[in-house]
């Protein structure tokens, strides 16, 4: 329901934190163990920790049911067309309000009510599940009408991400923002090795629209556990409530201008998403037509590379990263696309090493996304985050639809491996090339030293007035 599985690379549009399933598990209690660490020594900070465990727990249940969701309607859309266009159309109707409506958002976030924006999106999201449902309930359902509730709940989610993302930026200390980037990606993880074989069972018991009904349940734990807990909201920025959207995204744009690093790293999203994107949302072809799949092959794939995201969440939950957290997400995309280029090359009858493959590749999925959002966490000033992290992630998403757009006639033409291959190989070159870029490997220290600059300035502005009021004051006659 919410879009914590959005990030700069979104390595799995249709189907997507780290916590081991018997030491760990997804309780609140565990959650905020995971993070409450000596250093934090005040009573403010730990209940601040407290509240953002009730919200993720919130989030955990909602998630669950939406996953579950997701696995069954895509699989009805394969089954009720076998084609990739119709696969690639669904996955561009979800993305094109992240490009559209995404900056514009950030801008909103950054001036309403963050705990408002997301009890408002989860419910109305909710919404339009419950009218999908009726849909499937009264027989009428088209194509179409899942295409149209793709774009409603992707638009509300578009204003879920920065709220939830800024929020969390509040609530949690600096020093343990990789650690919940990998704790949220385990969620993500834990809930898609569960979802898709639940699911699957679920698609064959009962009919679609109680499925349906099951996201608008485990949407209510959502809302009360947002509306059960504080959400701690920053000062505004000068004038941001005289400002216009237009001048808040100008404001993103002027934040990121001349900040080589981060513009390369978006512009690497973009490419990503351009290539990689189409390769997970085609995945149920590739299980049907080149493996020779049913719902569960497909269930088992996911869960691998869930599972593989579980365990590299946890990693990276525990552990936190290398002190260059830009070195451990490229090493890691690496590797991550060498393993889509090896799916894609299999022979049809090497199932077993395509979970392996997959396992692999979901291994390193939160390492990258982990580390990539706690840069940007550390190096965005909260009050900024909702206009900066939104035109973060509608240029990384941008140019997703173009390559959807271009990979459905593909597949169908020449088959999904192919995607795969390409993907594979354009994923980890990048990432591989990233480790020449001085800009975009020392991305955390220049962010710092752009900020050590610009205080400089202020002061030595403030002291300059001072000076000047002190000088006026003096040539004021008695």
């Amino acid at each position: 329901m919410s879009s914590i599985q959005q990030t700069l690379h979104i390595s799995y549009a249709l189907n997507e934190v780290c916590l081991p399933m018997k030491e760990r598990s997804l309780s609140l209690k565990t959650v905020g163990s995971a993070i409450e660490e000596p250093e934090l020594e005040t009573d403010a900070q730990q209940k601040s920790l407290r509240s953002f465990a009730v919200m993720w727990g919130g989030q955990a249940v909602s998630l669950f049911g939406s996953r579950l969701v997701r696995f069954a309607v895509i699989w009805w859309i394969t089954l009720a067309t076998g084609s990739a266009t119709v696969l690639a159309t669904a996955s561009i109707m979800f993305l094109l309000p992240q490009i559209i409506v995404g900056p514009f958002a950030g801008s909103y976030v950054d001036r309403w009510n963050r705990k408002r924006v997301m009890m408002v999106s989860d419910t109305l999201i909710a919404a339009t599940i419950g009218i999908l449902a009726l849909l499937f309930y009264l027989n009428i359902q088209e194509v179409w009408h899942i295409y149209l509730i793709m774009l409603v709940s992707s638009f509300l989610g578009s204003f879920h991400f920065p709220a939830m993302q800024a929020s969390t930026t509040l609530m949690v200390p600096e020093e343990h923002y990789s650690r919940i980037g990998g704790i949220n990606q385990s969620l993500q993880g834990v809930i898609n090795v569960l979802a898709p074989p639940i699911g699957a069972v679920l698609y064959v018991l009962f009919p679609l629209e109680s499925i349906l009904a099951i996201d608008i349940v485990t949407a209510f734990f959502a809302v009360v556990s947002v509306a059960a807990i504080h959400i701690p909201q920053p000062e505004a920025a000068p004038d941001s409530e005289k400002q216009s959207p237009l001048s808040d995204m100008a404001d993103g744009l002027r934040f990121l201008k001349g900040w080589t690093g981060a513009l390369l790293l978006i512009v690497f999203a973009m490419i990503l998403n351009l290539i990689a994107t189409p390769a997970f949302s085609l995945l149920p072809l590739l299980v049907i037509n080149y493996f020779g799949g049913d719902a569960t092959t497909l269930a088992f794939m996911q869960s691998a590379f869930a599972l593989g995201m579980v365990t590299g969440g946890a990693i990276l939950g525990i552990w936190g990263g290398t002190e260059n957290r830009v070195k451990t997400g490229m090493g890691a995309l690496a590797i991550q696309g060498a393993a889509l280029f090896f799916v894609g090359t299999l022979p049809s009858d090497f199932v077993e090493i395509a979970f392996l493959l997959l396992l692999v590749a979901g291994f390193m999925n939160p390492i990258f996304n982990g580390s990539v959002i706690a840069i940007m966490q550390a190096t965005i000033p909260p009050e900024m985050q909702g206009r900066v992290f939104s035109l973060i992630i509608s240029g990384a998403t941008a140019m997703t639809p173009i390559g959807l757009a271009f990979a459905g006639p593909v597949a169908d033409a020449f088959g999904v491996p192919i995607w795969f291959i390409i993907s594979g190989l354009v994923t980890a070159s990048l990432s591989v090339s990233a480790f020449f870029v001085p800009s975009v490997m020392n991305l955390e220290k220049i962010a710092k030293e752009r900020a050590s600059k610009t205080q400089t300035e202020d002061e030595n502005q403030d002291e300059d007035v001072s000076q000047d009021s002190a000088i006026e004051a003096k040539t004021l006659p008695d």
